[in-house]
């Protein structure tokens, strides 16, 4: 049976690369929901538009994108897996245009961030043009058969454009990797797969609380992967922190939990899962 997964972005979307590689590893078939958002993304699910959902979170050169931790907090849905994919640029423009035929590239202001050596070295009578997303983009230029505009997106767009790539993995970093949140509640991990948590918590405004939350993290042999704080509207030097850790023992870690959560004000497990081995 084919699983609706939602998806911030359009047909041949970094999102949607995630969710097919992840949902291949599972032999499950998949059809993507298009999201504008990533509001809508949690809409579809709660809407039942969709049974799953795929959410990015960080990556390695630009960092986290702070407003969907803001939304994880707020969800429903809990995280029951991950997936970090290797993000390749490519210019890419209508079939049988070359390089120099090219005066104008439209993508995503991330996209424009991660390409503009590439033009700069290369090709700068080329202007950028910023836009809504980098597959829109794509989809665009071969919708309205744009003859000397580019675009900008992954190897996937173009394929499902009919788009010829002019230039491949024009982004400056190779080691470029963005991680993608899986929320999907069919999906069951046993506690023997689970060897990572991600927890949101708040701690009292008093010197040492969080060297001391850490400390006894450390004493359960936590492995903390991520740290991340935002502040708590309406208080003031007041905090968020979203905390990942990997751990080898579930049952060290539920003793960790224990340890520290009458150290908390609040303490939320957004998800437990298997963590994503980057190879």
């Amino acid at each position: 049976m084919t699983k609706k997964v939602a998806v911030q972005g359009y047909r041949g979307c970094f999102h949607e690369e995630a969710a097919r590689k992840f949902y291949s590893c599972r032999k499950q078939e998949i059809s993507i929901v298009e999201c504008p958002t990533f509001q809508m993304v949690f809409q579809a699910m709660r809407d039942g538009a969709a049974d799953a959902g795929i959410m990015a979170i960080e990556n390695t050169t630009s960092g986290g994108l702070l407003p969907n931790f803001e939304l994880l907090r707020g969800s429903d849905f809990k995280i029951k897996g991950e997936i970090y994919i290797p993000i390749h640029q490519n210019l890419m423009a209508l079939k049988g245009q070359k390089l120099e035929d090219i005066k104008e590239v439209r993508t995503h202001y991330m996209a424009i961030n991660q390409t503009r050596p590439f033009f700069e070295a290369n090709c700068p009578w080329i202007k950028m043009v910023e836009t809504e997303d980098t597959a829109k983009s794509a989809t665009e230029v071969a919708r309205k058969g744009l003859k000397g505009v580019g675009a900008v997106a992954s190897e996937l767009a173009a394929e499902e454009n009919g788009l010829e790539i002019l230039a491949h993995g024009i982004e400056t970093y190779k080691q470029n990797f963005t991680r993608f949140l899986i929320f999907d509640d069919e999906i069951y991990n046993s506690r023997s797969a689970i060897d990572k948590s991600s927890l949101c918590f708040t701690l009292p405004h008093k010197p040492g609380s969080l060297a001391q939350v850490l400390t006894i993290l450390s004493f359960y042999e936590m492995n903390l992967t991520r740290i991340q704080s935002l502040p708590i509207p309406g208080h003031e030097w007041e905090y968020f922190f979203y905390v990942d850790i990997c751990f080898a023992s579930y049952d060290r870690y539920r003793q960790a939990l224990k340890a520290v959560k009458p150290l908390m004000e609040g303490l939320t497990v957004l998800g437990e899962y298997p963590s994503h081995k980057v190879l």
